[in-house]
């Protein structure tokens, strides 16, 4: 009798630690996934689409030549990006010390602004997801710091080698064979140290975006023993710079990866991490919408570059100092000069794009759904944009009605992570609030005085 007992004593055991782990029961839809994947990546081998992990170092995209990555760097990075204080040189003392790197790359809103265009300098307000932010009456149009076109995300941006809409930064990549252009706009003469692109824009950026190293910020906010443990074979005299500054913002930009999203999950061997409509999704993805075709990277992204006819950012009416005059509006051909680049934008990557409900350089769409239908439908909507310069990948994907949906989902849930989050610091070391440290985002935030 006890024997028996035991027994079954033993098998209820067996059978309840067995319900606590996920079972991974591969379905025909799963080995359909599989093959597509494989097929689509470069390798052969759906592995190819795995993004590292934040803190593996070696296996991160970096400038091993001038900017490798190391812990200190990405530390003092990660306190640079979110730190108002930095912002010291203001067009107008309204605007001082209120706006940092995130006030335009908002975690909550996928490292995207959470509105139709991003505003530093300039801006106020924030909201729950930056989407509040917007002229202070001190300043003029022509005074804000804006872009004429929405700000990428800097999630999985180590994966790019050329950055920005139209590539204009980074001395490789497809700028090689570019470098007469260096010389003809000041912030482009960066591109002849040889520095990778993010460093490069970031160094640009630091000062086009009217921020400083002080020995406020050093000493007053307490950064020069961070800069110190970050740049310790710096000489002293060189050590505390825009430029070591950039280098470790970027370091810490390299490091925000979306390796928690459902997909990453699934690729590495979770079968449950997404639903079965997200698969499907993916399918469809990696098959008969032929997004993968652009979408190839690790980041789902590409430095590459197309004309797909969508409404430039002026066009909304909502958008600061910008206008048909914009020579941003060109694309890849107001950096480049050439004709067949005019109108052409980069391939972004898809990751969290549902934080931020904008897309394409105008901000044109403002729903996922809208974009899949965009591309399903394939009908230019900018009158500005020549019918040559069109991509003639751009067409017709004859959808039906249910792939359209579950491909939005796939792009809606299954890429996104939703623990961003972790990236972001407790405080900074000013104490100051942030993205934003302007009266009205102190109120949104809950934060300052």
């Amino acid at each position: 009798m006890r024997k028996h007992l035991l027994a079954a004593s033993m098998l209820c055991l067996v059978l309840t630690n067995c319900t606590k782990d996920k079972i991974h029961v591969e379905t025909t839809l799963d080995r359909s996934l599989t093959q597509a994947l494989s097929q689509a990546a470069a390798t052969n081998d759906k592995s190819h689409f795995i993004l590292p992990e934040s803190d593996d170092f070696l296996a991160i995209p970096q400038d091993e030549t001038y900017n490798p990555l190391t812990k200190e760097k990405v530390e003092l990075g990660k306190l640079l990006f979110y730190e108002t204080g930095l912002a010291l040189s203001p067009s107008k003392n309204a605007g001082q010390k209120t706006y940092s790197c995130a006030s335009c790359h908002v975690p909550s809103a996928g490292f995207r602004p959470g509105r139709i265009q991003g505003i530093a300098d300039g801006g106020i307000g924030f909201g729950l997801n930056g989407e509040k932010r917007s002229k202070l009456t001190a300043y003029r149009e022509d005074e804000m710091d804006v872009q004429g076109v929405r700000p990428l995300s800097v999630l999985n941006v180590a994966y790019v080698e050329n950055t920005t809409w139209s590539g204009r930064f980074g001395s490789a990549g497809v700028n090689i064979g570019t470098e007469d252009r260096w010389a003809l706009e000041e912030e482009l003469h960066i591109n002849e140290a040889g520095f990778a692109a993010l460093e490069s824009q970031n160094i640009e950026g630091l000062e086009a975006h009217r921020m400083d190293i002080t020995e406020e910020v050093l000493d007053g906010y307490g950064y020069r023993p961070y800069f110190d443990a970050a740049f310790s074979a710096v000489d002293t005299t060189e050590r505390y710079s825009r430029t070591n500054a950039a280098f470790a913002i970027s370091a810490y930009l390299r490091t925000l990866l979306a390796n928690e999203a459902p997909f990453q999950s699934y690729l590495k061997g979770e079968l449950n991490a997404m639903t079965e409509q997200e698969k499907r999704g993916a399918l469809v993805f990696f098959t008969d919408a032929k997004c993968f075709h652009c979408h190839k990277e690790k980041n789902l992204g590409a430095n590459d570059f197309y004309a797909l006819g969508v409404k430039d950012l002026y066009q909304t009416g909502l958008a600061f100092n910008t206008s048909v005059e914009d020579q941003r509006n060109l694309g890849r051909g107001e950096y480049t000069g050439r004709e067949v680049d005019l109108f052409k934008f980069k391939i972004p990557q898809l990751y969290n794009l549902i934080d931020a409900p904008f897309y394409f350089h105008g901000s044109s769409k403002t729903t996922l759904t809208d974009v899949v239908e965009y591309f399903n439908k394939a009908i230019p909507e900018n009158a500005n944009v020549p019918t040559e310069q069109i991509a003639r990948q751009f067409q017709p994907l004859k959808l039906t009605p249910q792939q359209v949906a579950d491909l939005t989902v796939f792009l809606e849930t299954g890429l996104r992570d939703a623990n961003l989050e972790r990236y972001v610091p407790a405080q900074v070391l000013s104490g100051f609030c942030f993205p934003n440290n302007d009266v009205f985002s102190q109120l949104d935030l809950g934060c300052g005085e």
